[in-house]
């Protein structure tokens, strides 16, 4: 069976680009933002071939209004982009937004919140859960910690909720509850 070489990979996000360009420059337009923007590929990670190969970067007098809040809008203009031009649910780790170098500053606080907390667990024997986090901020943690033989990693809870918990490498899962179910009437 062959593989097929990296270059033929990149061809369908590149299929998207232009798109993105377009309605990246809408948003900024119609939101009135003081925006500039580069999309660029990046040189792959650490994370190896599931790193992200494109960045849509962020620049200008209104880059503090895409990261307050953790990014918010930063991380909406991202998921309202990529649904908007179809993006394949499978190239959505490819292709990231960032504004300013913070992407890169949160990826290495969570490496190091990551392994700060699981310090914590060996010496406690407790599980440690970490705050609600966006799915591609709980992978940078699953990720930090998959060579920590001593602890392991398991998300729970749902939706907006959903969070790593940090639990020594014997421990069983937790059990969370289900979701609150709505009352119809």
């Amino acid at each position: 069976m062959e593989t097929q070489p990296s270059s033929e990979i990149a061809k369908p996000i590149a299929a998207y680009l232009p798109r993105i360009e377009a309605l990246v420059r809408q948003v900024i337009v119609f939101g009135r933002f003081a925006l500039k923007f580069e999309i660029r590929e990046i040189p792959p990670g650490e994370d190896g071939p599931e790193s992200p190969e494109v960045m849509v970067d962020f620049s200008g007098l209104d880059s503090d209004l895409l990261l307050e809040a953790h990014a918010e809008l930063l991380n909406a203009i991202e998921y309202v982009v990529l649904k908007a031009v179809r993006l394949e649910e499978d190239l959505f780790g490819k292709i990231t937004f960032d504004c300013l170098g913070w992407r890169q500053e949160r990826i290495q606080e969570l490496r190091l919140m990551a392994q700060v907390a699981a310090d914590r667990v060996v010496e406690s024997g407790s599980p440690f859960p970490l705050g609600p986090m966006n799915p591609r901020e709980r992978r940078v943690v699953h990720l930090a910690l998959r060579d920590r033989t001593e602890v392991r990693t398991a998300s729970e809870g749902f939706g907006a909720e959903r969070k790593v918990v940090i639990l020594p490498a014997g421990m069983a899962d937790r059990i969370a509850p289900p979701p609150p179910r709505s009352r119809r009437r």
